[in-house]
């Protein structure tokens, strides 16, 4: 693809969804990180490392696999596999929780290059798919309004700034969102900026030790939550949003290879992203879905940008209210929720194996440490081959 194709196909409104997404993919999730990286006993200096390799890591898979294939393929840190982590590396060794990322990546890898995830994914029907998808992103919905308690001016501005912006510029109607949030948090919350301190990161590198209690314990956990979590949500994300033909298999393979390699760094896993690529996938970031792809170049962009300057972008997102990340999540997600919706309850055929899916999902629920998208996932196809019997 030349350079001169893709300045054709550049437009504002693809670039503030890659930037939005990489917004909402930070700031709503870092401090799950954090948490992580002090679990696991990560000094100052690590923590940063692990934002450097972590956002490095996303920004080529993201820029690579999207230019490459042109489809926004977006991808993201595993944040159900950072929470399991938080809980899990407590007086674990550093050295042998980068060896559980390790083990996790070579899982993945082995899954992709093996073509078996691909072969699975071809029976997951479309209208389970996009309920799976619809309960994942429900609460981003309602957390726009749960946030008003606190701070309903933000919220409200916000609000009319989207309605407005779909009423007159419908492709650049969360950009809009993002500048009026921003200048209204600029003008009446007065967000503290002196720890806004630019420095270079500086990797630091850990030689992996393996230890088989660890590898069971930790790293497969880890694997199957990314999986059921991550990949199988980011799979249902470009599917609902007409992207059927996926390179599954390369995709799985390249996060895996992309997680051994920069585990050491603190990369802990690399994996498709579904809530911050429906942002990038829907109407919002461009009518086209052939041009779509730009907002995966941008993202892979603004990820590795988050990457490099990643102590700085962690001050200024924990400056900014809560309450302004909540609304622009979940805003952004609007057109994706309906959508959802519509894909998951249109075939009678699906409506009720959809309905399983949706609120098992949406309820949050945890069985086995394994995240309620997969046993909402496992509920509707039961539910949908218990009715199709003769």
């Amino acid at each position: 693809m030349s350079i001169k194709h893709i300045l054709k196909d550049i437009s504002p409104s693809t670039i503030s969804a890659g930037l939005v997404a990489v917004l909402v993919g930070f700031a709503s999730s870092v401090a799950i990180v954090f948490q992580a990286a002090q679990a696991a006993g990560a000094d100052n200096h690590m923590m940063v490392s692990w934002i450097l390799a972590l956002g490095i890591g996303m920004g080529i898979t993201c820029f690579g696999f999207s230019i490459w294939y042109r489809i926004p393929i977006i991808t993201a840190w595993s944040t159900p596999g950072a929470a399991l982590l938080a809980v899990s590396l407590t007086d674990v060794p550093i050295a042998q929780a980068i060896g559980a990322f390790v083990f996790c990546g070579l899982l993945i890898f082995l899954l992709g290059i093996s073509g078996l995830f691909n072969r699975i994914m071809k029976y997951l029907p479309l209208p389970i798919a996009a309920a799976m998808l619809a309960g994942i992103l429900f609460k981003f919905g309602l957390n726009v309004f749960i946030s008003s308690e606190q701070h309903l001016g933000l919220i409200a501005s916000m609000l009319v700034a989207y309605i407005l912006g779909k009423r007159v510029l419908p492709r650049y109607a969360v950009l809009l969102v993002l500048a009026v949030g921003l200048v209204f948090c600029l003008l009446f919350y007065a967000p503290d900026t002196t720890q806004l301190v630019w420095h270079w990161p500086t990797p630091v590198w850990v030689t992996p030790a393996f230890d088989l209690n660890i590898l069971l314990g930790t790293g497969l956990p880890l694997f199957i939550v990314t999986m059921a979590s991550q990949n199988v949500p980011g799979v249902a994300t470009l599917k609902a949003s007409g992207y059927q033909d996926l390179p599954l298999s390369p995709i799985m393979t390249g996060t895996g290879l992309t997680t051994m390699l920069l585990a050491p760094l603190g990369g802990f896993t690399f994996n498709l992203a579904a809530i911050t690529a429906a942002i990038c996938t829907n109407e919002e970031s461009h009518t086209d879905p052939a041009k779509r792809y730009i907002a995966g170049l941008a993202a892979g962009v603004f990820y590795f940008t988050v990457g490099i300057a990643g102590a700085w972008l962690i001050a200024l997102f924990t400056a900014l209210p809560a309450s302004f990340i909540a609304a622009l999540a979940g805003i952004a997600l609007f057109s994706t929720i309906a959508n959802s919706l519509y894909a998951a309850t249109s075939d009678a055929q699906y409506r009720e194996a959809a309905i399983v899916t949706l609120l098992i999902t949406a309820s949050g629920m945890q069985l086995a440490g394994i995240a309620s998208p997969f046993w909402g996932l496992i509920g509707g196809m039961m539910t949908h081959l218990l009715l199709s019997r003769n």
